[in-house]
């Protein structure tokens, strides 16, 4: 077993590392006081801060942590690629200390060091190159997305103001545009104004739907665990192309989730608690877990109202799928639709019964990833 000798915190940012460290070996009552000892703020150059990293303490001896952030997974890679052990780490699941309400970097690199020393931080599973790029991508249209809606937003909110309203039942199809088009605000400025919006929906439009395809060819590249998983996906109904590729580049390999449950709570998808001695409340959601995955499940789960059947286009999805994966895409089905008619018989809300039929196909979708795990291995 190696010894680590420097626990080491980085704080960071576009332009500095803070770099703080620990004394590694046995804990004694002078080495709990000291804590941790500044390093000092270097340029966000990777060469100086490996020399940096070497001049404490051999690549095999070092334990190097930092905060998940804007700048990516690049830096704990290139220090994998050299030999220098290091994790990232979730910020809301760093412990701070009490005390003064004072934050600094330094601060901060600090107080990382430590909980690296006293073994208080759990590394985030590190995604490979080949997925994070396609969720890139994947992203990329999720901001396209709320681009439309937010445009779509600020022309009903125009319409609005000069009185204009839509008697028809659903919004944004042909004859919703082709009403819109037909308008006349009272002023050449104002028509102006909505032809603005209007192209910029359309634009939108275009970009989703490029993006759209781009994904769907992408995804069909996906290989080894990852790709099997993505066609697997496909076989639950509700689920597709879009909502499993999605999953499979925010959620990665499933097999690193021993429960379903576990999965459950990295999503955020289980219910908050404060209980004490007699007194137990239970409330919403936590909501502490990816929000991409919590809307696509939910996405997904709107289909578990309806009866249990498969449909022409869900049977070409399943083809080539064995047995086992069929099984457990059916009894999603059922228990989905169980659910649904139990919670709302019971006067349940929508929404509360839609949420509740997400956290149970989630722990459906673990055990497809099982299942594909095992056939893969």
């Amino acid at each position: 077993m190696v010894k680590i000798a420097k626990y080491v915190g980085l704080d960071v940012h576009k332009d500095t590392i803070a770099v703080a460290s620990c004394q590694g070996g046995p804990m004694s009552k002078a080495k709990a006081k000291a804590k941790a000892k500044d390093e000092g703020i270097l340029p966000h150059d990777l060469p100086k801060l490996r020399r940096k990293l070497l001049k404490l303490a051999p690549a095999e001896h070092l334990s190097v942590a930092y905060e998940a952030g804007p700048t990516g997974f690049g830096l704990c890679r290139d220090l994998h690629a050299h030999g220098i052990p290091c994790m990232v780490v979730a910020p809301n699941r760093v412990p701070t200390m009490p005390g003064p309400r004072i934050k600094t970097d330094k601060r901060d690199a600090r107080n990382l060091a430590w909980q690296l020393r006293m073994g208080a931080l759990v590394g985030i599973a590190l995604p490979d190159e080949e997925l994070e790029a396609l969720r890139d991508l994947v992203r990329a249209r999720e901001d396209a997305l709320y681009a439309r809606r937010r445009t779509r937003q600020q022309l009903a909110g125009l319409l609005l103001r000069h009185g204009r309203r839509w008697d028809g039942k659903s919004t944004w199809g042909p004859r919703y545009i082709e009403w819109i088009s037909s308008l006349r605000l009272g002023s050449e400025a104002q028509d102006l104004a909505k032809l603005q919006y209007l192209g910029e929906v359309g634009h939108v439009d275009e970009r989703i739907g490029q993006l759209t395809t781009d994904i769907e060819r992408i995804a069909l590249t996906l290989t080894g665990v990852h790709g099997e998983l993505y066609r697997a996906l496909q076989g639950f109904r509700g689920v597709s192309t879009i909502v499993a590729v999605t999953l499979v580049c925010e959620l990665g390999d499933l097999r690193r989730f021993s429960t379903a449950s576990r999965l459950m709570s990295f999503v955020g998808m289980v219910p908050r608690e404060y209980s004490s001695a007699n007194r137990v409340w239970r409330g919403a959601i936590t909501k502490a877990g990816n929000p991409r995955v919590r809307r696509v499940l939910i996405e997904a789960a709107w289909s578990g109202r309806l009866r249990p059947a498969r449909s022409k286009r869900l049977r070409l999805r399943q083809e080539g799928l064995d047995e086992t994966m069929l099984d457990i895409s059916w009894r999603a089905q059922k228990r989905m639709y169980h659910r649904h008619c139990s919670m709302r018989a019971r006067g349940k809300p929508q929404n509360v019964t839609l949420v509740a039929m997400a956290r149970e196909f989630l722990g459906f979708i673990w055990s497809m990833g099982q299942t594909v795990g095992q056939g893969s291995a």
